[in-house]
């Protein structure tokens, strides 16, 4: 298990801006990505505390058949109960932080990504070096997630207006790459980009 990285680099974007594609890039390259919507799925899975914790406090209505969590059923309680909600962040962002901590810690490469939707809305940033934004104009952050998710308009709308706006995000950022071209553009910007950070991180 090496020591926490020197440099770990947060790297978000909304909904649309490419991030994914980014991230996967940027693993092509030898880079350990820790993922935080993965570690948020992980750590109510089956047998964790979490899980059991939700369970009692929510009621089985809350629990698939299966046993795993019924995450549209706990979307649609905590949608309509803000002390609900409260509640389950002060549950959970803990545990999440803790799980992104131990796998940046288990990192071996040079530097790590953090990827995460909400780097920038939660305490998440806080355990970055640096900030990577993956922007792109709205109108085509709206194009993009319409073609991938099969979602209306008003839905897509209604996530981006959840998120932070391109020009908060933009100001937090201390690097940005404009998503607003072809893949080949896209991963030139991302070589460049890892250049610099192999830089940064000897």
């Amino acid at each position: 298990m090496g020591s926490l990285q020197s440099t770990v680099i947060g790297i978000t974007g909304g909904i649309g801006s490419g991030k994914t594609a980014a991230t996967d890039a940027f693993a092509a390259l030898g880079i350990g990505i820790v993922d935080a919507d993965l570690v948020s799925r992980l750590v109510v899975q089956p047998g964790k505390p979490a899980l059991t914790t939700i369970a009692e406090h929510f009621g089985q209505d809350v629990l698939l058949a299966d046993g795993n969590l019924d995450r549209r059923a706990l979307r649609e309680l905590i949608f309509r109960d803000p002390a609900a909600k409260r509640w389950l962040e002060a549950l959970l962002h803990p545990l999440i932080r803790q799980e992104i901590m131990d796998q940046l810690q288990q990192s071996e490469s040079s530097y790590t990504l953090l990827s995460s939707p909400l780097l920038l809305e939660t305490d998440q940033q806080t355990l970055c070096s640096r900030v990577l934004v993956i922007d792109a104009p709205e109108a085509l952050q709206l194009e993009r997630a319409l073609a991938r998710d099969n979602s209306s308009v008003d839905t897509i709308k209604a996530i981006m207006a959840s998120q932070f706006s391109r020009q908060q995000r933009l100001d937090h950022a201390d690097d940005i790459i404009v998503n607003d071209g072809d893949l080949t553009t896209l991963h030139n910007a991302v070589h460049a980009m890892h250049e610099t950070y192999l830089e940064l991180s000897k």
